[in-house]
């Protein structure tokens, strides 16, 4: 029996998606941590390697004219991660800033200089790159992805936000819910993840993700518009709930940019209604969720607000060290120290007075732990991927645009951006795929040109 073309085709395409559905679900079981050590990383790279090696092998090649800015970038940076473990003969090592303490090691046993690496810890940088298999495996499936499927990927991440957003509030509710594959604090809310800030982080990315999924249908915008307004309310509280308070600033943002993108969709929608729906259905829906915070600061249970109340600067571990990270970025620039240095590195430079049981695994603002890392080439990488990142978003938030993929992505981005000064939240395998979408949806067209 002869075989139809056009069926086996659409039998690859469609496998491409289910490939991308079971990346992200092995990154929602096991990729919510960054440390190298936990068990989730071998689950998470393993599948990752797994899956793009099955893309390779049985997926449609991949096209990635329509993201080359995204393709240059992340070739870039995973060049630049290699780069950093090709040994260098020791006169031109010696001259790199801030190698005289660890070239003295030599001296001190009577051998001569061996040739070493760029980076001062090649383990920790050597783990480095192995994690960008994720972002790299995402992309490749990405950029094969039908039309047709690229559209689902929203309802994908707010699948992947409730999802945590249920683990979270199983965990709030009292139930020990713990996952082995991280490396979490028995009794914090921070669904699948190690980190509250970085679990807030994707409840704050479902609030973006919501209204835009609502009205990708038209013919079902009342019903899942009515499903997005419940999620925005439960986002919000697991938010307060989960003691975050950069996730509650974020969290407000994106409930602001959210219904922001949506806007246009919702008049639309309601353009056959008085004029005073509109404002009023927005009032409504900002309304609800304030009282819903108010009822749940009253009731003791918005641990983020308490968490700001509560908080001593003098005692907060981050701005205590931030003079001595600034210490750091300024004697090893512009090599910078090797990426994922950064802990091997501080406990080198740690002041006494400072000095506590726990260890300070990042600098908690990855811009300028990059730039530490990474030297001056990493930072002028950052900064043409930030510059990048506001051209595209000009673009698409200028006046008249109907893109609202490109909007999406460029809110996700912003919002991971703004969690970078506080946190590391890029360094999680599942936050990093979900940047690789948003940076995807930056460079693409919206769902309604792709269909």
């Amino acid at each position: 029996m002869p075989t139809n073309p056009r069926l086996h085709l659409k039998s690859r395409l469609d496998f491409s998606f289910i490939l991308v559905l079971i990346l992200f679900g092995i990154l929602w079981l096991a990729g919510g941590a960054s440390q190298a050590d936990v068990a989730g990383q071998v689950i998470a790279r393993g599948g990752a390697w797994a899956i793009l090696a099955a893309a390779i092998l049985f997926c449609r090649t991949p096209s990635f004219q329509s993201v080359r800015a995204v393709t240059l970038f992340l070739s870039m940076a995973v060049l630049l991660v290699l780069l950093q473990l090709v040994p260098l003969p020791p006169a031109l090592w010696q001259s790199l800033p801030g190698r005289t303490l660890f070239a003295e090691a030599a001296a001190a046993s009577g051998q001569e200089q061996p040739w070493r690496p760029w980076s001062l810890v090649p383990g920790a940088t050597a783990n480095a790159a192995g994690s960008l298999v994720i972002p790299v495996a995402v992309l490749v499936l990405l950029a094969g992805l039908s039309a047709r499927a690229r559209a689902k990927l929203p309802a994908l991440v707010l699948i992947l936000a409730i999802a945590s957003m249920i683990a979270g509030l199983l965990q709030f509710s009292g139930g020990r819910l713990g996952n082995p594959f991280v490396n979490d604090t028995p009794g914090q809310v921070s669904g699948m993840f190690a980190n509250r800030n970085h679990f807030a982080l994707l409840l704050a990315i479902g609030c973006v993700v919501a209204p835009v999924w609502a009205l990708q249908d038209e013919a079902k915008w009342r019903r899942k518009g009515a499903v997005a307004l419940g999620l925005l309310l439960l986002f919000a509280l697991t938010i307060l709930a989960s003691g975050s308070r950069a996730g509650m600033a974020v969290g407000c943002l994106a409930i602001g940019i959210g219904l922001l993108i949506a806007r246009k969709g919702i008049r639309h929608e309601l353009r056959h209604a008085p004029r005073w729906t509109f404002p009023a259905l927005i009032l409504s829906v900002v309304g609800t969720i304030i009282a819903f915070v108010l009822i749940s600061v009253m009731a003791g249970r918005a641990e983020s607000i308490t968490r700001v109340i509560a908080l001593d600067v003098n005692d907060d571990m981050r701005s205590r060290s931030l003079p001595t990270v600034l210490a750091m970025l300024q004697g090893y620039f512009p090599s910078g120290t090797g990426f994922g240095s950064f802990p091997q590195i501080f406990r080198v430079h740690e002041p006494f007075d400072i000095l506590q049981y726990k260890y300070l695994n990042h600098a908690h603002n990855d811009f300028i732990e990059i730039a530490i890392d990474g030297g001056l080439p990493a930072a002028a990488l950052l900064i043409a991927a930030l510059g990048y990142w506001l051209i595209r978003s000009i673009r698409a938030w200028r006046p008249g645009s109907e893109l609202t993929l490109p909007r999406l992505g460029s809110a996700i981005l912003l919002l991971v951006m703004i969690s970078s000064l506080f946190d590391y939240p890029a360094r999680t395998p599942i936050i990093m795929a979900i940047i690789v979408i948003a940076a995807f949806w930056l460079e693409g067209k919206s769902v309604r040109q792709e269909k």
